[in-house]
Protein backbone atom coordinates (compact mmCIF):
# COMPACT_ATOMS: atom_id res chain seq x y z
CA UNK A 1 0.00 0.00 0.00
CA UNK A 2 1.25 3.55 -0.64
CA UNK A 3 1.85 6.30 2.07
CA UNK A 4 -1.17 7.92 3.30
CA UNK A 5 -2.21 11.54 2.30
CA UNK A 6 -0.72 13.68 4.44
CA UNK A 7 -3.67 16.03 6.02
CA UNK A 8 -4.24 19.58 4.68
CA UNK A 9 -1.84 22.75 5.48
CA UNK A 10 -3.02 25.53 7.27
CA UNK A 11 -1.38 28.09 4.96
CA UNK A 12 -3.55 31.36 3.15
CA UNK A 13 -1.68 31.03 0.30
CA UNK A 14 1.80 30.23 -1.98
CA UNK A 15 2.55 32.22 -4.42
CA UNK A 16 4.04 30.75 -7.36
CA UNK A 17 5.73 33.33 -9.39
CA UNK A 18 5.06 32.96 -12.56
CA UNK A 19 7.80 35.21 -15.23
CA UNK A 20 7.34 33.46 -18.78
CA UNK A 21 9.89 30.56 -18.21
CA UNK A 22 9.25 27.11 -17.43
CA UNK A 23 6.72 24.34 -17.34
CA UNK A 24 4.12 25.27 -13.64
CA UNK A 25 1.78 22.71 -14.05
CA UNK A 26 3.64 20.19 -12.18
CA UNK A 27 4.13 22.04 -9.41
CA UNK A 28 0.79 23.30 -9.19
CA UNK A 29 -0.15 20.21 -9.22
CA UNK A 30 1.93 19.06 -6.61
CA UNK A 31 0.44 21.87 -4.26
CA UNK A 32 -3.26 20.90 -5.94
CA UNK A 33 -2.31 17.48 -4.25
CA UNK A 34 -0.95 18.62 -0.66
CA UNK A 35 -4.15 20.59 -0.30
CA UNK A 36 -2.11 23.95 -0.22
CA UNK A 37 -3.69 27.03 -0.85
CA UNK A 38 -2.01 28.98 -4.14
CA UNK A 39 -2.16 31.35 -6.75
CA UNK A 40 0.51 31.27 -10.31
CA UNK A 41 0.60 34.91 -10.86
CA UNK A 42 3.11 37.43 -11.87
CA UNK A 43 0.08 40.20 -10.90
CA UNK A 44 2.34 42.27 -7.58
CA UNK A 45 -0.05 42.75 -5.37
CA UNK A 46 -1.36 38.74 -5.43
CA UNK A 47 2.56 37.66 -4.90
CA UNK A 48 2.94 40.22 -2.03
CA UNK A 49 -0.16 39.15 -0.05
CA UNK A 50 1.05 35.97 -0.06
CA UNK A 51 2.62 33.65 2.83
CA UNK A 52 5.08 31.99 0.82
CA UNK A 53 6.67 32.18 -2.64
CA UNK A 54 7.96 29.13 -4.69
CA UNK A 55 10.30 31.09 -7.62
CA UNK A 56 10.25 28.26 -10.23
CA UNK A 57 12.20 28.00 -13.51
CA UNK A 58 13.58 26.27 -16.67
CA UNK A 59 16.19 28.00 -18.59
CA UNK A 60 18.50 30.31 -19.22
CA UNK A 61 20.02 32.66 -16.05
CA UNK A 62 19.96 35.54 -17.82
CA UNK A 63 16.73 35.11 -19.46
CA UNK A 64 15.15 34.72 -16.41
CA UNK A 65 16.84 37.96 -14.72
CA UNK A 66 15.62 39.44 -17.98
CA UNK A 67 11.76 38.24 -17.71
CA UNK A 68 12.01 38.97 -14.32
CA UNK A 69 13.58 42.40 -14.38
CA UNK A 70 10.95 43.34 -17.09
CA UNK A 71 7.58 42.63 -15.61
CA UNK A 72 9.20 44.59 -12.13
CA UNK A 73 9.34 41.57 -10.20
CA UNK A 74 12.82 41.08 -9.05
CA UNK A 75 12.62 44.48 -7.23
CA UNK A 76 9.51 43.67 -5.61
CA UNK A 77 11.35 40.17 -4.38
CA UNK A 78 14.14 41.43 -3.08
CA UNK A 79 11.60 43.86 -0.66
CA UNK A 80 9.40 40.71 0.27
CA UNK A 81 12.08 38.22 0.98
CA UNK A 82 15.37 40.57 1.87
CA UNK A 83 13.61 43.37 3.63
CA UNK A 84 10.21 41.72 4.59
CA UNK A 85 11.67 38.29 5.22
CA UNK A 86 8.87 36.35 3.59
CA UNK A 87 9.64 32.83 3.23
CA UNK A 88 10.74 31.48 -0.51
CA UNK A 89 11.72 28.52 -2.10
CA UNK A 90 13.89 28.95 -5.20
CA UNK A 91 13.28 25.84 -7.66
CA UNK A 92 16.12 25.23 -10.57
CA UNK A 93 16.44 28.10 -12.60
CA UNK A 94 14.62 30.00 -9.38
CA UNK A 95 17.17 28.18 -7.18
CA UNK A 96 20.01 29.27 -9.60
CA UNK A 97 18.71 33.34 -9.66
CA UNK A 98 19.01 34.00 -6.19
CA UNK A 99 23.15 33.90 -6.52
CA UNK A 100 25.21 36.63 -6.80
CA UNK A 101 25.80 36.22 -10.65
CA UNK A 102 25.77 33.43 -13.55
CA UNK A 103 27.68 32.60 -15.70
CA UNK A 104 25.72 30.97 -18.79
CA UNK A 105 25.93 32.55 -22.20
CA UNK A 106 28.11 35.51 -20.62
CA UNK A 107 28.12 37.00 -16.91
CA UNK A 108 24.64 38.40 -15.46
CA UNK A 109 23.75 39.76 -11.88
CA UNK A 110 21.58 37.70 -10.23
CA UNK A 111 19.04 38.77 -7.39
CA UNK A 112 21.94 38.54 -4.63
CA UNK A 113 19.86 36.72 -1.99
CA UNK A 114 23.05 33.88 -1.63
CA UNK A 115 26.82 34.66 -2.35
CA UNK A 116 27.12 32.44 -4.73
CA UNK A 117 28.09 31.83 -8.40
CA UNK A 118 26.03 30.22 -10.82
CA UNK A 119 28.67 27.96 -13.23
CA UNK A 120 28.75 25.33 -15.60
CA UNK A 121 29.16 21.47 -14.53
CA UNK A 122 32.56 19.75 -15.45
CA UNK A 123 32.90 16.87 -17.15
CA UNK A 124 35.33 14.96 -15.43
CA UNK A 125 35.65 12.20 -18.22
CA UNK A 126 33.42 10.99 -21.08
CA UNK A 127 31.05 8.80 -18.63
CA UNK A 128 29.78 12.01 -16.95
CA UNK A 129 27.12 13.31 -19.61
CA UNK A 130 26.31 16.83 -18.94
CA UNK A 131 23.86 18.04 -19.14
CA UNK A 132 23.13 15.98 -15.46
CA UNK A 133 19.44 14.48 -15.78
CA UNK A 134 17.93 11.78 -13.91
CA UNK A 135 17.39 10.62 -10.12
CA UNK A 136 20.46 11.33 -7.97
CA UNK A 137 21.15 11.28 -4.06
CA UNK A 138 21.68 14.33 -2.01
CA UNK A 139 24.10 13.73 1.08
CA UNK A 140 22.87 16.39 4.20
CA UNK A 141 25.57 18.50 5.12
CA UNK A 142 23.53 19.96 8.36
CA UNK A 143 19.96 20.19 9.08
CA UNK A 144 17.09 21.56 7.67
CA UNK A 145 13.23 21.96 8.00
CA UNK A 146 13.19 21.09 4.07
CA UNK A 147 14.03 17.28 4.72
CA UNK A 148 12.31 16.45 7.87
CA UNK A 149 11.23 13.07 7.65
CA UNK A 150 12.82 12.62 3.97
CA UNK A 151 15.20 9.50 4.42
CA UNK A 152 18.94 10.26 3.73
CA UNK A 153 18.86 7.50 0.39
CA UNK A 154 15.63 9.15 -0.78
CA UNK A 155 15.96 10.44 -4.89
CA UNK A 156 15.32 13.69 -6.38
CA UNK A 157 14.54 13.83 -10.14
CA UNK A 158 17.77 16.95 -11.79
CA UNK A 159 18.01 18.36 -14.64
CA UNK A 160 20.65 21.06 -15.47
CA UNK A 161 24.08 22.34 -16.59
CA UNK A 162 24.82 24.60 -14.45
CA UNK A 163 25.54 24.49 -10.58
CA UNK A 164 25.64 26.75 -7.45
CA UNK A 165 28.86 27.51 -5.52
CA UNK A 166 28.23 29.15 -2.77
CA UNK A 167 31.19 31.45 -0.77
CA UNK A 168 29.83 30.79 2.57
CA UNK A 169 29.43 26.73 3.37
CA UNK A 170 27.25 27.52 6.10
CA UNK A 171 24.66 28.26 3.49
CA UNK A 172 24.36 24.65 1.89
CA UNK A 173 22.40 22.22 3.51
CA UNK A 174 22.72 19.21 0.92
CA UNK A 175 25.03 18.28 -2.06
CA UNK A 176 24.60 15.77 -4.52
CA UNK A 177 27.37 13.85 -6.63
CA UNK A 178 27.28 13.86 -10.85
CA UNK A 179 31.32 13.12 -11.10
CA UNK A 180 32.13 15.93 -9.31
CA UNK A 181 30.40 17.19 -5.93
CA UNK A 182 27.81 19.98 -6.75
CA UNK A 183 25.37 22.46 -4.39
CA UNK A 184 21.66 20.55 -4.33
CA UNK A 185 20.00 22.44 -1.71
CA UNK A 186 20.70 25.88 0.45
CA UNK A 187 18.76 27.87 3.60
CA UNK A 188 19.99 31.06 4.57
CA UNK A 189 17.27 32.31 6.97
CA UNK A 190 13.56 32.29 4.90
CA UNK A 191 15.80 31.60 1.86
CA UNK A 192 15.92 27.83 0.63
CA UNK A 193 16.48 26.47 -2.72
CA UNK A 194 16.88 23.09 -4.32
CA UNK A 195 18.90 22.23 -7.97
CA UNK A 196 16.50 19.31 -8.40
CA UNK A 197 13.09 19.39 -8.77
CA UNK A 198 10.38 18.50 -5.74
CA UNK A 199 7.74 18.44 -8.16
CA UNK A 200 8.16 15.94 -10.11
CA UNK A 201 10.19 13.72 -7.37
CA UNK A 202 7.48 11.80 -6.25
CA UNK A 203 6.85 11.51 -2.53
CA UNK A 204 10.06 12.82 -1.41
CA UNK A 205 9.63 15.79 -3.50
CA UNK A 206 5.91 15.68 -2.57
CA UNK A 207 7.33 15.74 1.21
CA UNK A 208 9.68 18.69 0.91
CA UNK A 209 7.24 20.97 -0.79
CA UNK A 210 4.78 19.95 2.45
CA UNK A 211 7.51 20.48 4.64
CA UNK A 212 8.34 23.94 2.97
CA UNK A 213 4.51 25.12 3.63
CA UNK A 214 3.84 23.32 6.70
CA UNK A 215 7.01 23.50 8.80
CA UNK A 216 8.28 27.54 7.27
CA UNK A 217 5.61 29.45 6.02
CA UNK A 218 3.03 27.91 8.34
CA UNK A 219 4.95 28.64 11.27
Amino acid sequence: MGAAQPAAITVSMLAIVDYGLGNLRSICAALERLEVAYACTSDKETIGKADGLILPGVGAFGDGMNNLRRLGLAELLGDLVVEGKRPVLGICLGFQLMAREGHEFGHAPGLGWIEAAVLPMSRVDESVRIPHVGWNDCTRTRQSPLFDEIPENALFYFTHSYHMQCSDERDVVAMSDHGLPFVAAVQKGNIFGTQFHPEKSQWHGLSLLRNFAAKVVAC
